[in-house]
């Protein structure tokens, strides 16, 4: 609910900004396309379906999981692009650049998630039994499995992250640097506070998707060398319910950073009616969702 409604939220206020509304329809295709299902079989003690479900369960999990990998890691090299451009370059990024790198990051996630499809990799029933995902399990005795593992793990996790990493290692460096030069915060320009703001949430971003899916992670990378019974299954369902709720997130770093999207949140209406009131009564008309990401 958290996620849907959330992420719905995000829609209206980011709608010219691309890759967040990328970001935020990716988890909302997760909530909607996996969430219920894992509910009812939480509920039935066990998995809902037979092989046809699952298969479809783990498809969309790693294609949607792949594509908000993916998208985050494209914001954090504009971001570093855009902060490291001259003045007379920051509009070198065009919508028409940033349209064909959303395709790129949906048909590079498919070809991930279908390749289990085609006899590379395999997918599978959680050890705890109301998911299904990558059979992790079944690698460390398949060669054909662990060279699937070994190079999803490098091109779909471990390079991203260290490019998320680097870009806002550089973006921080260079607003240090930047800060060291302006000797009196009072002069600090208002484009720069707002360009230090962004950058920070994009990394609370990063980090919130990152922190959710790395126990996941240490789990399923444990279980390619060794049995899935050695694992106690509340071992391995706690890591997975946590990466899920990595698709809620990033509307509450939105409302806290953007005053643009508490203003939206103001003026919804849920279902029965009734207003949603909050604190803020800020008329800016500053917009960083819409400008996160153009500089």
């Amino acid at each position: 609910i958290l996620t849907i409604l959330g992420n719905s939220a995000v829609l209206p206020s980011a709608v010219k900004e691309l890759l967040t509304v990328n970001l935020a329809v990716a988890d909302i295709g997760m909530a909607i396309s996996m969430y219920p299902l894992a509910i009812a079989s939480a509920w039935n003690h066990a998995w809902l379906g037979g092989d046809a479900s699952c298969i479809y369960y783990a498809l969309m999990g790693f294609l949607f999981g792949v594509c908000s990998m993916m998208t985050l890691c494209v914001m954090a090299v504009i971001r570093f692009l855009v902060t490291n451009s001259s003045k007379s370059n920051s509009n070198k990024i065009t919508k028409n650049t940033v349209y064909i790198l959303i395709t790129f990051i949906w048909l590079y996630s498919l070809l991930w998630a279908i390749l289990p499809l085609i006899g590379w990799g395999y997918y599978g029933p959680e050890p705890f039994g109301i998911s299904c995902t990558i059979a992790w399990s079944k690698f460390h005795n398949s060669s054909n499995g662990f060279s699937f593992i070994l190079s999803m793990f490098l091109l779909c996790t471990v390079l991203p992250t260290l490019t998320i990493v680097a870009c806002y290692l550089g973006i921080a460096w260079k607003v240090h640097k930047a800060y060291q030069e302006i000797q009196n915060i009072d002069r600090i320009p208002n484009a720069a506070k707002l360009e230090k703001k962004l950058t920070l949430m994009a990394v609370l971003i990063s980090v919130g998707f990152l922190s959710s899916w790395t126990p996941y992670a240490a789990a399923s990378f444990w279980s390619i060398f060794n049995s899935s019974d050695s694992l106690q299954p509340i071992v391995t369902l706690l890591p997975c319910l946590f990466a899920k709720s990595s698709t809620a997130y990033n509307p509450f770093i939105y409302y806290i950073f953007s005053k643009t999207f508490r203003r939206e949140i103001k003026q919804l209406r849920c279902c029965c009616g009734w207003q949603v009131h909050f604190f803020s009564t800020d008329n800016s008309a500053e917009n960083p969702v819409s400008m996160t990401w153009s500089g």
